[in-house]
């Protein structure tokens, strides 16, 4: 039995990954990353990992740079929502289902990023980088959810949109939807249960049905 959800945010609630995609492809080409399309390379893995794995050749001072960089960025997007994400949520809140935020993004994006959508008193846990030591595709984060929601992962029903993350939740021995809201459904459809464009048409008694 589903007793609760687990949301990643961005490409999930928030309609953020294009914006991302703009911000990551143009400083891969300014810091001479060489690696094309370099937005689809890192989607869903946390800042740490992309500096350690991506910027370890680069100084010390490019590194802070770019980080300084993303958080301007992140302090000047407009948060708008995934189509019809607010209304499931409050659907789920209707019947008391649990729900967490697990998302590789800090905790300084989220406050803001909650308030903007009046999301602040919804989850009952929140897990941001902040609190990972293992990024996705590692299960580490979705793992901490359910502990932190006194749940077992079969319990548990994840919602992502990257490969990483649905990787992270299919290995932490949980259910996944994925929204082909940056990815396309083809890339996405051997790996999850179930495939949603956004939450439009979707309600609770669907997912219970899927998985």
């Amino acid at each position: 039995m589903i007793r609760a959800v687990l949301f990643d945010f961005d490409g999930v609630i928030a309609n953020t990954e294009p914006l991302y995609d703009l911000f990551w492809n143009e400083a891969a080409e300014r810091y001479h990353i060489g690696i094309p399309h370099f937005a689809s390379r890192i989607k869903g893995t946390t800042m740490p990992h992309i500096l350690a794995t991506y910027f370890a050749n680069h100084s010390e001072e490019e590194r802070q740079r770019l980080q300084l960089e993303c958080d301007a960025f992140e302090q000047n997007i407009d948060y708008t929502e995934i189509p019809g994400a607010k209304a499931f949520i409050q659907e789920l809140q209707s019947q008391n289902i649990l729900m967490a935020l697990v998302t590789s993004s800090k905790q300084s994006k989220m406050k803001r990023a909650l308030k903007e959508l009046s999301l602040e008193q919804t989850f009952d846990t929140i897990v941001t980088a902040d609190r990972i030591t293992k990024g996705k595709p590692d299960p580490f984060c979705y793992q901490l959810a359910a502990k932190d929601l006194h749940l077992q992962p079969s319990e548990c029903l994840v919602l992502e949109d990257s490969l990483a993350g649905i990787a992270a939740g299919t290995a932490a021995g949980m259910r996944v939807i994925g929204l082909s809201t940056t990815l396309p459904a083809e890339k996405l459809v051997d790996k999850v249960d179930r495939i949603i464009p956004d939450f439009t048409t979707v309600t609770w008694t669907d997912l219970c049905g899927w998985v």
